[in-house]
């Protein structure tokens, strides 16, 4: 399937110079959903994962599918003060400033075998933050999963040494 096909790319979004890569055409698209997760799923199978970690918001939609399908829980990492429980933070720097993600204390058991999952993979500033996490609560990421990776920003270089896994890449 032709993924590129079904993501509606906006020009000159958020900012002038930025094409902007919207997958929320391709999760409306029944089949081009279905086959992304099909597709993930058998490319992220060997990983024997125990959890699927996905931060907010689109991750969660990818990775709550992503792990129905490998048959394993999800954990759903958060933006700040969205949290009930005990949490752990990671801060992570942005283009201008910085960010942060919480996930609870008790959502990664020490030993568990983690996927990391999300929609897009740019700079790695989040999904660094996210393994930060984990680590923290003594889980091993085994991979990360995206939909599409914008490789002209080398966000894998901020990536541990595990599979890394993209479905369709970008120029930008």
């Amino acid at each position: 399937m032709d993924l590129k096909s079904v993501i509606r790319v906006i020009p000159d979004f958020p900012k002038p110079g930025i094409s902007f890569k919207d997958i929320t055409t391709l999760f409306k698209n029944q089949e081009a959903f279905r086959w992304t997760i099909k597709q993930l799923a058998e490319k992220c199978r060997h990983l024997n994962a125990d959890l699927v970690a996905c931060p907010e918001a689109r991750g969660f939609a990818l990775g709550a599918a992503l792990a129905y399908e490998l048959g394993t829980g999800v954990v759903l990492i958060r933006k700040p003060g969205k949290l009930p429980g005990e949490v752990l933070q990671s801060r992570y720097a942005l283009e201008y400033g910085e960010d942060a993600l919480e996930v609870h204390k008790d959502s990664i058991n020490e030993e568990q075998r983690v996927l990391l999952v999300d929609d897009l993979l740019a700079t790695g500033g989040t999904v660094a933050a996210a393994e930060n996490l984990v680590r923290q609560l003594g889980g091993i990421v085994v991979g990360a999963a995206f939909i599409v990776e914008l490789t002209d920003l080398n966000g894998r270089d901020k990536l541990g040494s595990y599979d890394i896994i993209s479905l369709i890449k970008y120029d930008i």
